[in-house]
Formats: C-alpha cells, sequence, structure tokens
C-alpha cells in the first residue's frame, strides 16, 4: 500500500476526536493490539505528560533535552502541523513514508486478527491505531526513552498504557468539555489518571479546583509530588534587573539565568511567553527527576537541550522574507481560551505598540465567542478563514461569534486568500498574527513554504 492510501485508510477510520464513539475509549483494546505484537511498549522506557495547554511545548523540551545528554529519544504528539508523520519521531526525526506504511501494515493485520477472533468488538480508532504504530516504531528502533504527549485527557487515552517512570501534569483549562467534564474539577479528574500507584508526577500549582483533584489523587496512590515551581523565574525574562549583562531577548524566544541542580544555566528558549516559563520549569524538574533512574542529565545539557528545542507554530516568530512577503508575522496555536490570553500576553510582552492584523480561524467546537472576545479587541482588523478540516466553523460562524467585539472584520474562505488580505490591509511595519487553530497554522505554513 502506497504512503497516501495509508494515510487515507486512517483517515477513513474518523477524526481522532469529532468521530470517535465514547465506547471507543477503552485501555483493555489497545491493551490487546499491544499484547498481540508481544508489547513493544515495555522495551523503552517512557515519561508521560497531560494537560490542556502546555503538554506539547513540555514534552519537546523535554525531548530535546535527553537527545542532547546522549539518549536515543521519542516524541509522540499530537495533532501534527502539515503532516502526520510529525507526530513520530526518534532523535528530532520523523518517521519515513515507508516506516510509517510497514508501521500501519503491521498494526493494521494485528487488528483484522484480533477482529477476526472475536479480541476486538470493532476497529480500533485513529487515535489508537497511529499510537499503536508509535508504540511498535519505536520499539523496533531501539529507543531508549519516549516522550508521551496525551491525546486527550489522560485516564482513558491510548497512550495511558504505559508505564511512566514519571507523570507530567502541566496546565489545565477548559477544552474538550464534551469529552472530559463541564467542569476544571472534571477535567482534572480525567488528567490525573495519568498517575500510577507508587509514582512519581511532576507539577505546578494551578486552579484550586485543579490543584484539589491533583492532590487527592496523589495521596490516594501513595504517589511522590514533585513541583517545579524553584524553576519558574519570578521575574519577567525581558526585565533589565534580571540579564544584568546578558543579551536581550529577541521577539520569539525567552532568555534569562537560571539555577539548576547548583549550577547556574543561561535559558535560551525558542518558545517566548510567560505561559512557556511554566513549561519548561515542568521539563527541567523532570529531567532532573529522570536522574535517579537511568538517565543522568546534567545542567550545560539542559541548557543546550532548551536552546535547540524545535516546536514550531508556538508564538513562532517569522521575519521579514520572500515568504511573507516582507511582512513580520507571529504563528501561534491558540486553540482555547487560557491560550488566547497567552498570546494576547506574549504580544504584549514582545510586539507592545505594534499594530497587529489577525488572521483567525477555530474549530465549531471551541469557545469562538470567548476566544474573540479575548483577542479580536487588540487588533487593527481581523481577517476569519476556514481550514480544511470537518469540525471547522465557517467564516460566518465566526463573524457572527465575534459581533460583539466590534473589531473591523473581512472574510476569506481559504487560508491562502486570508494571509493574502492581510498582508494587502496591513502596514509595512504591522504585525501578522496568525491563530486560533493548529490546523490553521499548519495549512498557513505549507501556503508559505516554511518548513515545519
Amino acid at each position: 500500500m502506497s504512503y497516501q492510501s495509508t494515510v487515507e485508510q486512517l483517515y477513513a477510520l474518523g477524526h481522532e476526536l469529532a468521530s470517535t464513539p465514547a465506547h471507543k475509549f477503552d485501555l483493555a483494546y489497545v491493551r490487546e493490539m499491544l499484547d498481540a505484537l508481544g508489547h513493544p511498549e515495555r522495551r523503552f522506557a517512557s515519561v508521560l505528560i497531560a494537560g490542556t495547554n502546555g503538554k506539547g511545548s513540555t514534552a519537546a523540551m523535554l525531548s530535546s533535552i535527553l537527545r542532547v545528554a546522549g539518549y536515543r529519544t521519542a516524541l509522540y504528539s499530537s495533532p501534527h502541523l502539515v503532516r502526520i508523520n510529525e507526530r513520530i519521531r526518534v532523535n528530532g526525526e520523523a518517521i519515513s513514508d515507508a516506516e510509517f506504511c510497514e508501521m500501519h501494515d503491521r498494526v493494521e493485520r494485528t487488528a483484522q486478527d484480533l477482529l477476526r477472533a472475536g479480541k476486538l468488538p470493532w476497529h480500533p480508532s485513529f487515535f489508537e491505531m497511529l499510537t499503536v504504530m508509535a508504540f511498535e516504531y519505536f520499539a523496533s528502533v531501539a529507543v531508549e526513552i519516549a516522550v508521551l504527549e496525551v491525546g486527550m485527557g489522560g485516564r482513558l487515552d491510548a497512550t495511558n498504557v504505559v508505564e511512566p517512570m514519571i507523570s507530567v501534569i502541566a496546565d489545565i483549562a477548559l477544552d474538550h468539555q464534551k469529552y472530559l467534564g463541564d467542569t476544571l474539577a472534571e477535567i482534572a479528574h480525567e488528567k490525573a489518571g495519568i498517575i500510577r500507584q507508587n509514582g512519581i508526577v511532576v507539577t505546578l500549582p494551578q486552579h484550586p479546583q485543579a490543584n484539589d483533584v491533583i492532590g487527592q489523587a496523589i495521596l490516594e496512590r501513595h504517589a511522590r509530588g514533585v513541583s517545579a515551581v524553584k524553576y519558574v523565574p519570578s521575574v519577567s525574562p525581558g526585565a533589565e534587573t534580571y540579564l544584568e549583562g546578558r543579551p536581550r531577548p529577541v521577539p520569539g524566544r525567552s532568555r534569562y539565568p537560571l539555577t539548576v541542580m547548583g549550577e547556574e544555566i543561561d535559558v535560551d528558549s525558542p518558545l517566548a511567553g510567560r505561559h512557556q516559563l511554566r513549561n519548561l520549569a515542568l521539563a527541567i524538574a523532570t529531567a532532573e527527576e529522570l536522574g535517579q533512574f537511568w538517565f543522568k542529565v546534567t545542567p550545560k545539557q539542559m541548557e543546550q537541550g532548551i536552546r535547540e528545542t524545535h516546536w514550531p507554530g508556538r508564538f513562532q516568530v517569522l521575519p521579514p522574507s520572500a515568504a511573507t512577503q516582507q511582512r513580520e508575522m507571529v504563528l501561534d496555536v491558540a486553540h482555547n481560551p487560557a491560550g488566547a490570553w497567552a498570546l494576547r500576553s506574549a504580544l504584549s510582552e514582545n510586539f507592545s505598540g505594534r499594530e497587529l492584523t489577525m488572521v483567525f480561524a477555530a474549530m465549531r467546537d471551541k469557545a469562538l465567542e470567548e476566544m474573540a472576545g479575548i483577542l479580536f479587541p487588540i487588533a487593527e482588523q481581523v481577517i476569519v478563514t476556514k481550514v480544511a478540516n470537518p469540525r471547522a466553523a465557517t467564516t460566518s460562524e465566526l463573524a457572527q461569534a465575534a459581533s460583539h467585539t466590534g473589531t473591523p472584520l473581512y472574510e476569506e474562505q481559504n487560508v491562502a486568500a486570508a494571509l493574502a488580505r492581510a498582508r494587502e490591509v496591513s502596514k509595512p511595519q504591522g504585525l501578522i498574527v496568525v491563530t486560533g487553530s493548529i490546523f490553521l497554522v499548519g495549512e498557513a505554513m505549507s501556503a508559505m513554504g516554511i518548513p515545519v
């Protein structure tokens, strides 16, 4: 089967969220497939990371640190920006098309055998298939440690079949309420499902409702909670008094000194914004905890790993170029209200006083009115568009959701046209911000020829 046919067959299973019936969220069936494959997930160590916002950034930074430290490191993340292969990486390299097809063939044959034997009641979902493919690939190429980002929730997520050395819980906010619950406490309960009996969990203080649930889960499972607070700088990285003689950070990066394991390092992160300081703290604290196992990491290796982190589309600043038609641009996957507030804060920190033109698209199941209310008032004008996804809100739905903001608004029916309109209406010294959905950012990068 060709690569294109393989991808089409996976997508035919239905979108990983919208078309997946609730009854498919059953880890017993994922374990059945893994058992038939000889339990590939047991042939590498793992760290499992859950959260509403920041889990992907935390995973990317931690995997970069471990790679620099010399360990053969895998990263499993979701969703992807441009190509599905991005989700399955080893030492920073995405799985090849040929390997992707091979893994799919192995897992699909296994699923069909189990269906015929009556051991599976239905075909595995998109995300279940992809997760098992990732584990089979990581085992086949002798990965030492895998950093696994939970797809959604945690308790019933397909990634939760592993026995992680460390569980990590990033910031929790309202999102995916249809699947996870209507309150922060209910959502936190799902995220806390990755905490193991007598295990280790790295986290940070957050909303009291989430804190209560996570704390109770730690107590009930006799786990050891590790706070990453000591690695969150108390002063903004942009403050003159904090940098004292060091080079000032450039837009799109965070730079500040930090004492790690008794040694001062120069944090120079490509992930900007105060919210990323929390994600970075989680990555550092987790790397430090891994030292009690057989994964020793030095502060200098942490410094280099942070600096070399590659995680596009997260407050990614594109300088004026031929690709952007000489406009400075920010790409950011702010896909829920908490992400929108984080983007607004990062724009204020890095581009205060600049005129903003915003290109926006989102899924119709998101909090559209709230996101528009957070982001649109800071823009001179907004271009709403629709991405090629069945869950995407139409431009008229987005315009209706944004009607209360009073911000001048244009509608364009595809991303390329939206980018062209943004360049047309923005001033040469202005800033174009592309945000609202990871699918929008991915399509924009493809349209401009920006590598992922």
